[in-house]
């Protein structure tokens, strides 16, 4: 004949501290012992144990307690979603500032190959150059000093 037992009484929800969980989840691992054994001896079902197990093993018994303050996790959705767009952003941003670097290195090799540095530049403005913008000297790093051409008007 089997035994039945009838629950006469409402019980709360049993609590377990972070320390009575990885207390239980040890014992279950210790050699001999299964999670059977042990959910039985502690009176909870041997689903919960595997759940601390795994929780364990993910590191989640030890970060989270009762006194520390949850993220609901549709948030940290959202904040991974938004960080994700920024991280493509500043990608697509990294790539245009290589881009427009590459395009100035082009340009002052272009400048340097038939430019003489000792000549006033200006901007011409349209239509009328009474008021045309002089641009300051052009600074020539000793590296690319070898590109002007030999000719120089000061020379």
């Amino acid at each position: 004949m089997e035994r039945v037992e009838m629950v006469t009484s409402i019980q709360r929800r049993r609590r377990f501290t972070r320390e009575q969980k990885r207390a239980i989840v040890e014992e279950a691992e210790q050699p001999g012992m299964s999670i059977s054994v042990v959910a039985r001896k502690c009176e909870i079902n041997p689903s919960q144990v595997f759940k601390w197990r795994r929780l364990m093993y993910e590191g989640a018994l030890v970060a989270a307690g009762s006194e520390d303050q949850m993220v609901p996790a549709s948030e940290v959705k959202q904040l991974k979603a938004e960080l994700r767009e920024l991280q493509r952003l500043f990608g697509k941003k990294t790539m245009e500032v290589e881009i427009l670097k590459d395009a100035i290195r082009v340009a002052r090799e272009k400048n340097l190959s038939h430019a003489c540095p000792c000549r006033r530049r200006t901007i011409p403005h349209e239509g009328n150059h009474r008021y045309a913008r002089a641009l300051p000297p052009l600074i020539v790093p000793p590296s690319e000093l070898a590109l002007l051409s030999s000719t120089c008007c000061s020379a």
